[in-house]
C-alpha cells in the first residue's frame, strides 16, 4: 500500500504545498485508487494537482466520520467532477464508503459542522454505501464499521448534536471509523480523527482481522488537550500492545506526540508525505 498525505494542518519543508485544519489521505493498494476523507476546501484539489494525483480517477472516497473538517472538501471533489463532464471529460463513478451517521446533519453552539452535500446529492456522483459493519475494500484493506467503545480511559465525549430521526441528540460521534491493511509485518490503521479511541480502533481492527501485530498507526488521535489520565493511559495501552511505529497528525497536539512517544517511535506528518507499506 502506498500513501500520501494530501491534506494535515502541518506541511513538510520544500515541498510547497498547503495546510489546513483538516485531513485527507490518498492511498493505492491492490489496483485501486482511494480518498480516505477531503479535508475542509478546496486545499484537497490544489495538492493533488501539484503532486500530480488525479482525483477524478478515483475509486472509491472513504469517510472516517462527519466532520467538516474531513467531509466539506466533497464540494470542492463535485466541483472537479462537474467541470470534466462540462468538458466532455465525465469522470468515473466512484463508490462513496461510510457509517450511516456520517452523513446526517451536525451543529455545534448553532453553527453547522456535519457534511455541506446532501446524501441525495452525493448520490448523482458516488455509488454511495452506508454501512456500520466491517466492509473489504481490497484483499488487504478492511474499513472498520462502527467502533465497540470498551476501554473506559476513552469513553466517549459528545460534540454539539446529531440529528436523528426522532430529533436532534447529543452526538458522541458513533460514525468514527477507520482503515485497517493487512501487511506482511501486520495491520497499518489508517484512521482520520479517532473519536472513538485509538486503543479502541486497534482491539476492533484485531478482532476483525485475527492480527496482532500492529505495525504502524497513522492519522488523527483526537489528543489535543486530553486529561492527564487519558493520555497516560492512552501511552500505557499503546506500549503494551507493541505498535511498531506512530505517525500522529490531525488533531494530536504536541504534547501528546512527545508522550506517546514513549509507546512507540513518533515519526513527523506533514501534506506531501508518501508512505509505502508492504
Amino acid at each position: 500500500m502506498r500513501l500520501t498525505v494530501l491534506v494535515d494542518n502541518n506541511t513538510l519543508i520544500d515541498r510547497y504545498l498547503l495546510g489546513e485544519p483538516g485531513l485527507s489521505l490518498f492511498l493505492e493498494t491492490g489496483g485501486q485508487r482511494l480518498l480516505f476523507d477531503c479535508g475542509y476546501s478546496d486545499v484537497l484539489r490544489t495538492n493533488a494537482r501539484r503532486l500530480g494525483i488525479d482525483l477524478g480517477a478515483l475509486d472509491a472516497v472513504i469517510l472516517s466520520h462527519g466532520h467538516l473538517d474531513h467531509t466539506w472538501g466533497l464540494a470542492s471533489l463535485l466541483s472537479l467532477y462537474a467541470e470534466r463532464a462540462a468538458e466532455g471529460c465525465p469522470t468515473p463513478r466512484p463508490m462513496l464508503l461510510a457509517h450511516p451517521d456520517a452523513l446526517a446533519p451536525k451543529r455545534l453552539d448553532g453553527a453547522p459542522i456535519g457534511p455541506l452535500v446532501a446524501e441525495a446529492a452525493l448520490a448523482d456522483c458516488f455509488t454511495t454505501i452506508l454501512t456500520r459493519e466491517p466492509t473489504s475494500i481490497t484483499d488487504r484493506l478492511l474499513f472498520l464499521g462502527g467502533i465497540p467503545r470498551r476501554l473506559p480511559f476513552e469513553a466517549a465525549v459528545p460534540i454539539g448534536e446529531r440529528q436523528t430521526e426522532n430529533g436532534p441528540v447529543p452526538d458522541d460521534i458513533p460514525d468514527d471509523t477507520a482503515l485497517a491493511y493487512c501487511g506482511r509485518r501486520g495491520l497499518v490503521i489508517v484512521t482520520g480523527c479517532s473519536h472513538a479511541g485509538i486503543c479502541n480502533i486497534i482491539a476492533h481492527a484485531r478482532e476483525i482481522t485475527g492480527e496482532r501485530r500492529i505495525a504502524a498507526v497513522i492519522g488523527g488521535l483526537h489528543l489535543l488537550d486530553p486529561a492527564p489520565g487519558r493520555l497516560d493511559a492512552t501511552v500505557g495501552w499503546l506500549r503494551e500492545s507493541g505498535v511498531a511505529a506512530l505517525h500522529p497528525c490531525h488533531c494530536t497536539s504536541l504534547a501528546a506526540r512527545m508522550a506517546l512517544a514513549a509507546a512507540a517511535p513518533v515519526h513527523e506528518v506533514g501534506v506531501g508525505l508518501r508512505l509505502a507499506f508492504d
